[in-house]
């Protein structure tokens, strides 16, 4: 073949292998053909098995994006969108549009993307979005930050029949103490009445300083809080009247207080309710001495299902001469008799109380209110005064001209009082 005719068939190849990039969406192409032109060679639409059925799932994982502009132009028969991997600190106004209407919507995953601020108005347009996963992100939620505010109380109040929630390791680092406030402030604001799954390991949580932040989910069944660092039950879930499962697994549990399992046999015990309460207390320090006797006691006894209860360990004190760790269930409690009486004191004391809490509730909630009532006559006293100032600066500053209002009538009052003695004065005297 002579040199002239190879080396046209050469450039033909390499034009011929340009084209089909460009068109097909390979290394050198800027676009993706099976979801459009404004989407990357690194994302992919179409019908695909996702959760053992087929359903059309738009899928952008480690696309390398800095922005969610792709999203207003996905398919409109999008079922799933599967949107992680990325790096969008920020999601702005809008996210899938603000005249697009993804009527099949059900399933968004934007996992993992370093997303910090999540505004008010990002999510529109998604009636029928039933799980929401913002799992492995730095979502900044306090009204205390020192940057700026984050805090956006009404920023899932579009998911309108959002089931599931996934907030897996979802903080930053080092959360505001006040998390469980803020928490309880979305939940209120957003009315997520149907939400029924709640994720929340993972997030480095001590304690609840609200302790009804979960009191506004009237649906929940399942609350998932593993993996974080409880050491009590120091949040409500007798308010919780459709709870089914609660994860505490691998927190920070040492034993289990009495009033903590008095709470949970109250809620099993609850006339109308329609399923089992069951409780994972899995992977945490329990210590093998008499402050685990009344756990150790009440899991044989219980109405509510112990998961993994043959699993439990306990550790004993690192002076021990077999210091290795015991099955829970197979402690020997016979010196511990103290501690398990005055378990059985508390415990019991709950068959006699017929209201929702009990006495402790009840003077709770009647503390709630004497607070409610000191602060309404507080801020009557503030208000009264502030109107009392208002109404002397007023009569300060119309002085004068209160002055020349009010002197004439003065003037006549004093004139017919002058005449009426007078009058009295000329009258003669009558003798009888």
């Amino acid at each position: 073949m002579p040199p002239t005719e190879l080396r046209r068939l050469a450039l033909a190849a390499v034009i011929a292998t340009f084209s089909l990039a460009l068109g097909g969406g390979g290394v050198l192409g800027e676009s993706s053909s099976s979801c459009g032109p404004n989407f990357p060679a690194a994302c992919s639409c179409g019908k695909e098995m996702y959760e053992s059925e087929m359903q059309y799932v738009v899928n952008c994982t480690n696309a390398g994006l800095h922005n969610t502009s792709v999203l207003e132009f996905m398919p409109e028969q999008v079922e799933v969108l599967i949107f992680t991997g990325n790096r969008i600190t920020e999601l702005p106004w809008n996210v899938f549009g603000s005249i697009n209407d993804y009527k099949q919507l059900r399933i968004v995953d934007m996992s993992s993307n370093h997303i910090r601020e999540i505004r008010g108005k990002s999510y529109h347009h998604v009636p029928r979005v039933e799980r929401l996963i913002l799992n492995h992100n730095n979502l900044s939620i306090s009204r205390y930050d020192d940057e700026v505010n984050h805090h956006h109380p009404r920023v899932f109040s579009n998911f309108v029949n959002l089931q599931s929630l996934h907030l897996t390791d979802a903080f930053e680092d080092n959360s505001s103490p006040q998390l469980s406030e803020d928490l309880h402030d979305i939940f209120v604001n957003s009315q997520l009445l149907k939400l029924q799954k709640l994720h929340l390991e993972q997030n480095e949580i001590t304690h609840f300083k609200d302790r009804n932040v979960f009191c506004d989910l009237p649906s929940l069944r399942d609350l998932h809080l593993g993996d974080n660092e409880l050491r009590d039950l120091n949040f409500e879930v007798r308010c919780l009247n459709n709870l089914r499962f609660l994860d505490l697994e691998r927190n920070k549990f040492g034993f289990v207080k009495p009033t903590d399992l008095r709470v949970l046999n109250e809620l099993e015990d609850r006339p109308n309710r329609t399923a089992n309460l069951i409780v994972d207390f899995n992977l945490n320090p329990f210590v093998c001495d008499c402050r685990i006797a009344p756990f150790r006691t009440w899991i044989p006894l219980t109405r509510v299902t112990v998961r993994n209860k043959d699993s439990l360990m306990c550790f004993h004190s690192p002076g021990r001469v077999d210091s290795s760790p015991a099955h829970l269930l197979q402690l020997d409690m016979g010196q511990c008799a103290d501690a398990m009486a005055a378990a059985a004191t508390i415990l019991n004391a709950a068959e006699d109380e017929q209201r929702y809490g009990g006495a402790e509730a009840s003077a709770h909630s009647q503390a709630h209110l004497n607070g409610h009532t000191a602060t309404l006559i507080f801020l009557l006293i503030v208000l009264s005064m502030i109107l009392l100032g208002l109404l002397v600066a007023l009569v300060y500053v119309s002085r004068d001209k209160l002055k020349y209002m009010i002197t004439p009538v003065f003037d006549n009052v004093a004139k017919k009082v002058q005449y009426t003695s007078i009058k009295d004065e000329d009258c003669p005297e009558v003798h009888v």
